[in-house]
């Protein structure tokens, strides 16, 4: 955050992890007029007008319906000619790959297409890149091993839009490429390549806040439309049920951290009512290994399924995410998802590491000057260098870029905050000539650069990020929609407050302040959790809380040994389920002192 918006919550201007802490509610006029013109409590109305949410908009974002909110795909440059060209491949019998990324954006794009085109009785050879050997983005190689497979056309997906010299190399070798992609384009696309991209600098579209995977659904919607049209489905070739796979496309939308507002809203709580009934069997597979055994909501699928999904791109197979999402065998369906599971433990455990002496780097460099954490290690591997990236950006409350250094070159990750457009930054090191390669979008980036540059990339990505700031400083901030006592963080309330779901980027979780609270019981459960339980001030009714990854740090210090002085605290409240019992947990973001 750029700077204060809102009132200083609770007098909080430097908390135990550095963080001012501001109210989001700015209009309590709007508040409660949303409350009486939707007939909800207070609380409901307090939490949509702290999200934007106009009195005109505010019934279709609690109920946001596809129906109405799917625009017309043909709006979308190159989406007509790409279908038309699909269309000829169906006719002529040609087969048509797909090349997508490692991530879990790039592999429900994968099955969402494998998918549909196996429901039309096509056969569709995917290739999935090697995050360490091959790295981001589609190659030359594997594009030919797609054409040896008896490919005309490749359709990659979540990447492709700044993949010049193989797309273009692709194309004459005589491949006809699609790209399907969300990353922020260059001025100049790849020649002789569609590009489906709302965000082309020549785009106008109002979808740039979609997911790779909701594009691809904009593509397979359009594929789907034009067959309709032509008559192709028939008593012997029924119509596939797009519907039935929201759920991919939800999986893909949530853990690409994209908004969820507007269309992507509606994909997504489509999609979760999809996902909750586990047709799919690797999906299924997953959730069980999981051991999640309640109906999935979006924390679930951020924060369980999804990093699991990753696993297999960022230290095993690359393939597994769309062999997973795509089988219909149940015990192969098994087999991958404990196979990524396994992966899963063995990436937290290097995510350790490597994080562990990120921090130490980026200790070292963080001031009121800096407004970039960049840290770099040899060894380190690259499969976690975004998630690292990730827990630097919250820890210091600025944009971080986490580097894996081997043989003079660096593979990097970055992470941004609101206000700091983190791609455009990078694109732009791209064509100064500064990285090898490197695009992104506003709150994320990869790219690669030679180690000899470090400096030089240092330099200009700050000067870029300081002219987007125009002279403010990044003040960290925790952003509140409200003040509550433990005693009023009831069950009803969590369940009222669901109905401003799903959330996640864009539409965050509900966050209160608990004012003069005091920690009677701590301790440290799994490895660096710290769960303990919070009363008022006079005693009364407590609230069990837990604040993950915390053992050791000065928030995870702070709850350990406060001795009954008074705190405020800063949390989420969730529904804890166990045993057929449900209780209200708070999951604690931050803690100052009262």
């Amino acid at each position: 955050m750029s700077e204060d918006i809102g009132k200083l919550l609770l007098g909080v201007k430097n908390s135990v992890n550095g963080k001012r802490w501001l109210s989001r509610l700015e209009d309590e006029r709007l508040a409660a007029a949303l409350a009486q013109r939707l007939e909800v409590q207070e609380v409901v109305g307090r939490v949509l007008a702290a999200r934007n949410v106009g009195l005109d908009d505010a019934s279709s974002f609690l109920n946001p319906k596809l129906k109405t909110m799917l625009p017309n795909p043909s709006h979308l440059l190159d989406m007509q000619s790409s279908v038309d060209r699909i269309l000829k491949a169906i006719k002529e019998g040609e087969v048509i790959g797909v090349l997508g990324d490692y991530d879990v954006d790039g592999a429900t794009s994968s099955a969402l297409i494998v998918r549909f085109f196996s429901e039309l009785g096509l056969n569709t050879p995917v290739y999935i890149p090697d995050r360490q050997k091959e790295g981001y983005g589609p190659n030359l190689p594997g594009l030919l091993k797609l054409q040896e497979k008896g490919a005309h056309v490749v359709i990659t997906v979540d990447c492709g839009t700044t993949a010049f010299a193989p797309l273009e190399a692709a194309a004459a070798a005589g491949i006809d490429i699609i790209v399907v992609d969300h990353h922020v384009a260059e001025p100049k696309l790849p020649t002789g390549a569609r590009v489906i991209n709302p965000n082309r600098a020549d785009e106008h579209s109002t979808c740039g806040q979609l997911a790779a995977v909701g594009v691809t659904f904009l593509l397979i919607v359009a594929i789907n439309r034009a067959l309709r049209e032509k008559n192709w489905y028939n008593q012997d070739r029924p119509e596939p049920n797009l519907m039935s796979w929201l759920d991919l496309v939800a999986l893909g939308t949530i853990c690409d951290v994209v908004p969820l507002t507007g269309l992507n809203r509606a994909l997504v709580k489509q999609g979760l009512k999809v996902l909750a009934s586990r047709e799919n069997k690797g999906i299924a597979a997953l959730a069980e290994v999981a051991n999640v055994d309640k109906g999935l909501d979006a924390y679930d699928v951020g924060f369980v399924l999804g990093p699991r999904v990753n696993a297999g791109g960022r230290v095993g197979d690359s393939a597994l995410g769309v062999k997973l999402l795509t089988t219909e065998d149940q015990n192969e369906a098994a087999a991958i998802a404990n196979l990524l599971d396994d992966y899963n433990t063995e990436r937290r455990e290097i995510e350790s590491a490597v994080l562990e002496a990120a921090i130490a780097q980026a200790e070292e460099q963080d001031n009121d000057n800096r407004r970039l954490i960049i840290v770099a290690g040899k060894n380190w591997h690259p499969g976690v260098i975004g998630i690292v990236a990730g827990r630097l950006r919250e820890r210091f409350g600025k944009p971080s870029c986490v580097l894996a250094l081997s043989e003079g070159m660096g593979k990097g990750s970055g992470r941004s905050v609101k206000g700091v457009a983190l791609g455009p930054a990078v694109i732009a090191a791209h064509q100064a000539g500064i990285l090898v390669n490197g695009g992104g979008h506003n709150m994320a980036a990869g790219f690669m650069v030679k180690e000899d540059k470090l400096a030089e990339l240092d330099e200009f990505l700050m000067a870029h990020i300081s002219r987007q700031l125009d002279g403010k400083n990044i003040l960290p901030t925790l952003m509140f929609d409200g003040v509550l006592s433990p005693a009023g963080a009831s069950v009803d309330l969590i369940q009222l407050l669901d109905c401003v779901g799903p959330f996640g980027s864009g539409n965050p979780r509900p966050r209160f302040g608990f004012p003069q609270v005091r920690v009677v019981n701590s301790g440290i459960v799994g490895k660096d959790h710290v769960r303990c339980v919070l009363t008022g001030v006079d005693g009364g009714e407590t609230l069990k809380a837990i604040a993950f990854r915390s053992a050791g740090t000065a928030m995870g210090n702070t709850l350990m040994n406060t001795r009954g002085l008074p705190l405020h605290v800063a949390g989420n409240l969730r529904l804890n389920e166990w045993q057929g019992r449900v209780s209200p947990q708070l999951f604690i973001d931050d803690v100052a002192s009262a």
